[in-house]
């Protein structure tokens, strides 16, 4: 089983790109260097780590904001205007996560 525990801080490894990183989904190259805490372990090769917004490039900063936008959007066209009335500004403005599924070798402690 992997040496991660949940809520270890760690650093994505910056590596090349393989062929069997393209076959399987595993790395890619926006994932290099990204710092966040790990949430989940299911297995030696699906580590779940949150990334912290803070360390994200600005190109996946623009496109998590825009997920978030889409993801607000679809809630509250989702919800009655009796229950939107119900929820607190910090419920209809919510921030989605940025998670990453890792391989625990691809895994490094943050320094």
């Amino acid at each position: 089983m992997s040496t991660w525990k949940e809520g270890d801080r760690v650093r994505i490894k910056t590596r090349p790109v393989t062929e069997e990183d393209r076959k399987t989904n595993r790395y890619f190259d926006h994932m290099a260097g990204l710092v966040g805490t790990v949430q989940n372990i299911y297995s030696e090769t699906e580590i779940a780590v949150k990334i912290d917004e803070g360390c994200m490039s600005p190109v996946t900063a623009e496109v998590q904001a825009e997920a978030t936008r889409r993801m607000r959007e679809k809630f509250i066209g989702s919800v009655s205007e009796e229950q939107r009335k119900q929820l607190t500004k910090e419920e209809l403005e919510f921030n989605a996560h940025y998670v990453q599924l890792v391989v625990s070798a691809d895994l490094e402690p943050e320094s």
